[in-house]
C-alpha cells in the first residue's frame, strides 16, 4: 500500500489517501473522540470497497465502484495505522474502535469477516471493539449469517458495535436516500433479535437525519423492540452530494444540546436516544462518515463549511483522480 497524500489534525482526525492494487485508491482514517484522549479511545476507519455501489444521496464516496477491497489490502490499512503510533503492535487503548466504513457498504464484502475474525490474533489489543455499520443490502444474508456466528463467538458482552444505517420511517424517502434494494424493517428486527444478547450494546438505528425527513415513533414500536434497539441521530454531514441534492441538517451541528421535539418523542415511545454530536472540525477535514476527499479535489467548486485543510501530497507524483 502506498500513502499518496494526507489531510487533518492530529488531534481530531487525519484521512489518509492510499493506493492499491491496480492503481485503485482508497481512504482511511485515524480519528480521536476529544477531549478524550488516545489511551482510552482510538478510532480507525477503513475502506471496504473501492467506491460503493449504493450511491446514498449524501455519501460522497459513492457515484462508482471499482470492487472489493481485498483481505489482504484490508489489513494494509489497518497495519499502517496501527504500526504508525504502534510499532510493536501492543495497543493500549482501552477502547481500540475499528469501524469498516470508510469507503463502501461492508455487507458486500466478505473479506471484512475474516479480518474481525482474525485481528483478536494479529495484535494485542485487549480494547479491539469492532465497528460495522450497513443499509442492509439485499442478497447479502450470507454476510449477516456469518457475521452473528463471529460476534457471538468472538465479541459476547458489549464488545462489538453493530449499526443498521435507516434515515427516515419514510418507506419511499428511505428509497431516495439509499437507492438500493435493501432489508425491510421487519426483516432487520428479526435478525437484530437474533444477534443481540443479555449484555451485549443495543444494536444502533442510525439517522443521519435531515429537514422535511420523518421519524415516526409508531412505525419504529411496529418492529424495533426498545430493550434491543437505540436510536441515534447525528447531523447530516455538508458533502457534495448532500449539496447537490439540497440536502440540509435537521440537527445544527453547532448546538450542544439535544432538545429537539423528535428527541422527547422517541424517548416518550420508550427508546434510549444519543444525539451524536461530533467536532465540526471533523467536516473541514472530510474525516466523517459520507465524505471522501477525492470527490472534493475534483469538484469544480468548494462546498461552503466542508473540505476546508489542505491536501499534503506524500510525494511528488501525487495526482488527483481521474
Amino acid at each position: 500500500m502506498n500513502i499518496v497524500a494526507s489531510t487533518g489534525n492530529e488531534n481530531v482526525a487525519v484521512v489518509y489517501i492510499a493506493e492499491l492494487e491496480d492503481k485503485k485508491w482508497i481512504e482511511c482514517v485515524e480519528a480521536l473522540h476529544p477531549p478524550v484522549p488516545r489511551e482510552d479511545k482510538w478510532i480507525l476507519l477503513v475502506s471496504t470497497l473501492y467506491g460503493c455501489p449504493v450511491g446514498c444521496a449524501m455519501c460522497d464516496a459513492g457515484g462508482f465502484y471499482h470492487g472489493r477491497v481485498s483481505k489482504e489490502d484490508l489489513f494494509a490499512q489497518i497495519d499502517f495505522l496501527v504500526r504508525k503510533r504502534y510499532p510493536t503492535g501492543n495497543i493500549p487503548s482501552k477502547q481500540f474502535k475499528i469501524q469498516f466504513a470508510r469507503m463502501g457498504d461492508p455487507a458486500f464484502n466478505p473479506a471484512v469477516l475474516d479480518v474481525i475474525e482474525e485481528l483478536p490474533d494479529r495484535y494485542r489489543a485487549p480494547g479491539f471493539m469492532p465497528s460495522l455499520s450497513t443499509v442492509a443490502p439485499a442478497g447479502t444474508d450470507a454476510f449477516f449469517e456469518r457475521l452473528k456466528e463471529i460476534k457471538h463467538a468472538k465479541f459476547p458482552g458489549g464488545r462489538f458495535q453493530f449499526q443498521f444505517s435507516i434515515h427516515t420511517t419514510d418507506e419511499k424517502r428511505r428509497d431516495e436516500i439509499i437507492p438500493t434494494k435493501k432489508w425491510g424493517f421487519a426483516r432487520m428486527a428479526e435478525y437484530g433479535r437474533d444477534f443481540y444478547k443479555k449484555g451485549d450494546r443495543k444494536i444502533t438505528l442510525n439517522f443521519a437525519l435531515m429537514k422535511d425527513t420523518p421519524i415516526e415513533p409508531s412505525v419504529l414500536l411496529e418492529h424495533f423492540d426498545p430493550d434491543i434497539f437505540l436510536i441515534k441521530i447525528t447531523p447530516l454531514n455538508t458533502t457534495h452530494r448532500a449539496a447537490e441534492h439540497n440536502l440540509s441538517s435537521y440537527i445544527d451541528p453547532l448546538r450542544a444540546d439535544d432538545d429537539y421535539p423528535i428527541v422527547d418523542e422517541l424517548r416518550a415511545a420508550g427508546y434510549e436516544v444519543i444525539v451524536s454530536i461530533g467536532e465540526v472540525e471533523e467536516n473541514y477535514i472530510g474525516s466523517n462518515c459520507g465524505q471522501y476527499i477525492q470527490r472534493h479535489l475534483n469538484a469544480a467548486k468548494p462546498v461552503q463549511g466542508a473540505y476546508t485543510y489542505p491536501v499534503d501530497p506524500a510525494e511528488a507524483s501525487f495526482k488527483r483522480e481521474k
